[in-house]
């Protein structure tokens, strides 16, 4: 089966190209001005650009978080990662306490069962002993090749000792750890005096967990790394102090790597004060505009290496549980489908990134950090995942017109421009004119060792 993709514009971190591209099987077998293929079923891209398929470093489906389970599963997760030109997610196969990578891994498998586009996963590790340390050789050659750690959550949290073993083995094996970095004991008593306050509404949140939460884990977490002699991975970045604790540790010598999430990049706390506040509730929280302009500054500096959506999300009657105490509601919100609509708009129409960074920060560099070295870079050769974006068009997000098996969405009245209008997925058409033609065709990616090593 071939596919003819014509008239577009293919664009590559390295640069923009006028070429066709031909696809057969779930492989990119040509590029060139004027390729023609008898036969082939053929895309018209004339006025558009091509991408390679989005990569979506953070995602949550199927998600129980102990007071609540996430209203997607992989099913309407991916369908709306899809429409979003997302070709594959990294999800977080979660361990339990008492449990075992291994475990967790193959309940991770299950719940991915169904999937639209391709997935991997982080392993998130809840408990560290030599039992766990063994089983990470067993992940890679499961390909499995990256980590998260939590320094919060009561279920989740390990102490630094445990993230400075961890992080050795990591480094040991090709492996990549990121961690969600916020000061957990600190954050536990400033939620109490903000209640006592008598601030348990929504705006409480922010309150609660400053920057300074933020930036004090950032600041201990690359010195551990420095200690363990391994490169470090902050996930979900979310504050100028914490960018500038990662700075430091560059300047200092240190392989430092940065996600943020579209967010951090264009809401402020100012969103908790709406009647719908509890809708935003997430951690690390929305913050200062300053803080916005700080990482896209960063974004458009290469200081940020991945944008993820840390996709998590729960209805408005689960974020209800919390009405008379912030520190209930459940925390995450739904974004898989409009990150990539909301960086162009919001990042290359407005002269902050250009194309080429898109490209990198959706795909390429996620590809390249965690071991997908046939992806993020159209090329001959390469997985036929990606995406023919029209520019065009433009629309209005809204609380309900999404594919989000939520009723919100926190970025309701954002005007957004262009759109995936035909995605590809190891080489098949799963989106065509902005709608799902075919579902479930989604693989698990075998990745290997981290290209930083």
């Amino acid at each position: 089966m071939q596919t003819l993709i014509k008239n577009g514009t293919i664009v590559n971190p390295q640069g923009c190209s006028r070429l066709d591209i031909l696809i057969e099987d779930d492989r990119i077998v040509a590029l060139g001005p004027t390729l023609r293929a008898p036969g082939a079923q053929a895309v018209n891209a004339k006025d558009c650009y091509i991408f390679p398929g989005f990569i979506d470093t953070h995602t949550h489906f199927d998600l129980d978080t102990g007071s609540a389970l996430t209203a997607d599963n992989f099913i309407t997760g991916t369908k709306a990662a899809a429409l979003g030109g997302t070709t594959c997610v990294l999800d977080f196969a979660t361990q339990e306490r008492d449990g075992t990578l291994q475990q967790a891994l193959a309940q991770w498998h299950e719940k991915a069962q169904g999937s639209s586009c391709n997935y991997g996963f982080h392993m998130a590790i809840a408990r560290w002993d030599e039992g766990v340390r063994q089983e990470m050789a067993a992940m890679l050659e499961q390909g499995v090749s990256s980590y998260k750690m939590y320094m919060v959550y009561d279920a989740l949290r390990v102490d630094d000792g445990q993230i400075f073993l961890a992080l050795q083995e990591a480094a040991r094996l090709g492996s990549l750890i990121g961690v969600h970095c916020e000061n957990w004991d600190v954050l536990q008593q400033m939620i109490q005096q903000v209640k006592a306050s008598g601030l348990t509404g929504p705006y409480g949140h922010p309150l609660s967990r400053p920057p300074a939460i933020e930036a004090e884990a950032v600041a201990r977490f690359m010195r551990i790394a420095q200690l363990a002699h391994a490169p470090a991975y902050v996930v979900h970045l979310s504050t100028a102090q914490g960018l500038e604790e990662a700075r430091r540790a560059r300047a200092r010598g240190q392989r430092v790597y940065l996600e943020t999430c579209p967010q951090y990049l264009l809401l402020t706390d100012l969103c908790y004060q709406a009647e719908d506040g509890a809708k935003y509730v997430m951690s690390p929280p929305l913050r200062k505009s300053w803080d916005n302009e700080a990482l896209w500054q960063a974004l458009g500096s290469g200081e940020i290496n991945t944008i993820g959506t840390d996709h998590c999300s729960f209805t408005m009657a689960q974020k209800a549980m919390g009405s008379e105490d912030f520190s209930k509601i459940p925390n995450g919100a739904p974004g898989v489908q409009h990150r990539a609509q909301l960086l162009y708009t919001y990042g290359v129409c407005k002269g902050r990134i250009t194309l080429e960074q898109m490209a990198a920060l959706l795909s390429s560099n996620a590809a390249a950090l965690f071991g997908m070295p046939d992806r993020g870079i159209l090329a001959l050769g390469r997985a036929a995942d990606l995406v023919v974006w029209d520019p065009s068009y433009t629309g209005c997000i809204t609380d309900t017109n999404h594919a989000h098996n939520c009723d919100n969405s926190p970025y309701a009245g954002f005007a957004v421009q262009g759109r995936a209008r035909d995605v590809f997925v190891n080489g098949q058409a799963v989106v065509r004119d902005g709608q799902i033609v075919a579902a479930g065709l989604g693989k698990y990616i075998h990745r290997s060792r981290c290209s930083l090593y």
